[in-house]
């Protein structure tokens, strides 16, 4: 081969054997691009539920990042051809759809969806359940988490904290701790003064699983001062909790401050996108891996479908000062 150019540093065969890596990396790229090739969406009226034909050969695999009242309809179109598909949580707005999509599944008899519940290749959680299986520190017996917005945009509902929002939760917790829920309920408690725009604002739920773990989650959609996920499970002998992300803390004196002390503090997030990148990054990586291997490994349609109906439990607990059962039904072999 003769170069054109070479690095400053780099004799002509480690400038060739760069190239050969970077070429590599190239051409997986320019492959996944070619897997990932989107559907045209044919976006139409305030809900976005007409989709355009996706029966061109050349796509094999389709991504649904959509408002979520669409996203039924478009894994259902998807099903339809018989195509890969990922599928951002939630799978749908409710227990009865996500049944129409395992009945396709089972029908097709394979899997092809992907859930985008991306916590499952977040570090954190990832070492806190690898400590949880282990045994380490006993089994575990309660889990505490918050998840907390800074804002929600207009038209968001009560109801929308448990089905947009909560339902991270849901999965996540289930997923720690390998267990099934029993019952949940909702509970309505003192109102920020942050909620003005008609939804309740915070909202904790409380679930019990079937080995008798007892979880609580504190939702605010409207914080008022940043984006904050928080999770500890509380085991027999000891607790792990998930990490704050990664910050440089200040320290510093600001304008106008008398004491002789600084000032100590750290950056918070405001946005899900700069807490979870790496997991989106792992996630998307992940199932292009498992589309050319021809065997989905991320989260199932069955996974979407326990987080709705665990969902459309504490929703219809709301207001009843009752946990409401979540009944699902019996789990197909293919999820298993």
């Amino acid at each position: 081969m003769t170069l054109a150019f070479v690095v400053p540093g780099l004799d002509e065969a480690a400038s060739e054997k760069a190239i050969a890596i970077l070429q590599n990396r190239l051409s997986q790229e320019q492959e996944a691009a070619l897997v990932l090739k989107h559907a045209h969406w044919n976006v139409t009226g305030p809900n976005f539920i007409a989709v355009h034909e996706m029966l061109d050969p050349e796509v094999e695999a389709v991504v649904i990042t959509s408002i979520d009242p669409t996203h039924h309809d478009y894994v259902m179109k998807t099903l339809a051809e018989e195509k890969w598909c990922f599928c951002e949580k939630p799978l749908s707005q409710n227990a009865a759809d996500c049944e129409d999509i395992i009945k396709r599944e089972q029908e097709i008899g394979k899997r092809l969806v992907q859930v985008g519940f991306m916590r499952h290749y977040d570090r954190g959680y990832a070492e806190m359940k690898r400590i949880i299986d282990s045994g380490e520190i006993g089994k575990p017996l309660l889990i505490k988490c918050c998840h907390r917005n800074v804002a929600q945009g207009p038209g968001f509902k009560t109801e929308n904290g448990v089905t947009n929002v909560a339902i991270h939760e849901l999965d996540i917790c289930r997923w720690l701790l390998g267990d099934e829920y029993e019952d949940v309920q909702c509970v309505k408690v003192r109102q920020s003064s942050n909620s003005n725009k008609g939804y309740d604002n915070p909202q904790v739920m409380l679930m019990r699983t079937k080995n008798g773990c007892f979880i609580d989650v504190e939702v605010q959609v409207a914080d008022g001062y940043g984006y904050d996920i928080q999770c500890e499970v509380v085991c027999e002998n000891g607790t792990v909790k998930l990490p704050d992300p990664y910050a440089v803390v200040r320290r510093s004196r600001p304008a106008g401050w008398d004491s002789v002390q600084p000032a100590e503090s750290m950056p918070i997030m405001t946005d899900w996108k700069e807490r979870f990148i790496e997991a989106y990054d792992i996630e998307f990586c992940k199932w292009v891996e498992s589309v050319h291997a021809g065997k989905l490994t991320g989260p199932s349609s069955w996974d979407g479908y326990v987080a709705c109906v665990a969902g459309d439990a504490l929703n219809a607990s709301r207001g009843t000062s009752q946990f409401m059962k979540v009944e699902t039904m019996e789990k197909p072999e293919m999820y298993k």
